[in-house]
């Protein structure tokens, strides 16, 4: 009930020759309890929601599914390669932009160095460069290069809920392919996994992974190679590995309708079909033509579209067992303002 209904059932129950009119004393004593009352069934209604995993939020869903051996995966570092002009000692520390890399391993004698960030989560992924020594360090510079294990942030809860689904509904069990795919999710970073059973004869698995934004990152395999070795049956095969990716070019003739510039219509289209092929990332192994198409005349600016080709085509775009779809080149050609001559 609301606050307004709870406050006219009490007065209903006062005697009708008392004054109960706003601002007397009967209303000004029931009004703070009826406001009360209205804030404690809000906070029960929503109290059901923290309750079950499929609604619970940050530390409510943490502990809705721990009891079911699911834990939120914390931030990991990001490990970068680091090439100096001289040698450094191990644990001395570097900065850059605001983040701290200690050296923790030499990789080759007096020049290079694996380096990892203070800071986890995927900000230590994002920058490279000269980087400043903080320890006390003289006539040596130092450049940030590679990626060796890419840095993820914490689970977030959409990311979390869905692992949970995933092991309460799939029957992962022995070692099956459920399985696998639950122990590779399990590792911080992944986003999602494939499993192919027998995929190189009797005894062999094979396991694509990619990042939690649905990304290609290599780095990933060797965390996952060594995690797997720890869950994995005794026996079998297990080769960790990441998908290929097949690029999807879009061509059309668009008429624009005036209202955004062909830049604009550009962005808004690239964000609008990222989003479609992430979400047929080890689902789907086709990009439908049908539905590009509908991408486009959502796009807003967009008025119509004439030889619309994906891949050269005006067909559906079909990605091998292996692979996942990555935006290729976008390319609006002949594009004409609605109106113009």
């Amino acid at each position: 009930m609301t606050y307004e209904e709870l406050l006219q059932a009490m007065l209903d129950r006062v005697p009708s020759n008392v004054d109960k009119r706003e601002g007397s004393i009967i209303y000004d004593a029931l009004a703070p309890c009826a406001y009360f009352l209205a804030q404690q069934n809000f906070q029960l209604e929503n109290y059901l929601d923290l309750v079950f995993p499929d609604t619970a939020v940050g530390e409510y869903l943490d502990r809705a599914v721990a009891a079911y051996g699911v834990t939120r995966k914390p931030a990991s570092a990001a490990v970068r390669k680091m090439i100096t002009t001289g040698a450094v000692s191990i644990g001395s520390r570097w900065g850059l932009n605001s983040l701290v890399y200690t050296v923790t391993r030499e990789l080759a004698s007096g020049t290079e160095y694996e380096a990892q960030c203070e800071t986890p989560g995927d900000i230590g992924n994002q920058y490279s460069g000269s980087v400043q020594p903080i320890s006390n360090i003289t006539g040596v510079t130092a450049e940030l290069t590679d990626l060796i294990t890419a840095g993820a942030d914490e689970e977030t809860d959409g990311a979390l809920r869905e692992r949970f689904l995933q092991k309460v509904q799939l029957p992962a069990t022995s070692g099956n392919a459920y399985h696998y795919k639950l122990w590779a999710l399990d590792v911080p970073g992944v986003g999602d996994a494939r499993v192919f059973p027998l995929d190189n004869g009797p005894g062999t698995v094979t396991v694509l992974i990619v990042d939690n934004d649905k990304n290609i990152d290599t780095s990933l395999e060797s965390a996952v190679s060594a995690y797997m070795e720890t869950v994995r049956p005794i026996g079998a095969n297990v080769t960790i590995d990441s998908p290929s990716s097949i690029a999807v070019n879009v061509v059309a003739d668009v008429t624009l309708d005036g209202s955004k510039v062909k830049d604009d219509v550009l962005r808004a289209f690239k964000a609008a079909l990222e989003i479609y092929l992430k979400g047929l990332v080890f689902t789907d192994y086709r990009v439908s033509y049908a539905r590009i198409g509908s991408l486009l005349l959502a796009t807003e600016g967009v008025q119509d579209y004439d030889n619309l080709k994906l891949n050269g085509a005006m067909a559906n775009v079909i990605i091998a067992d292996k692979a996942i779809p990555v935006i290729g080149t976008v390319d609006f050609s002949e594009v004409r303002m609605y109106g113009a001559n």
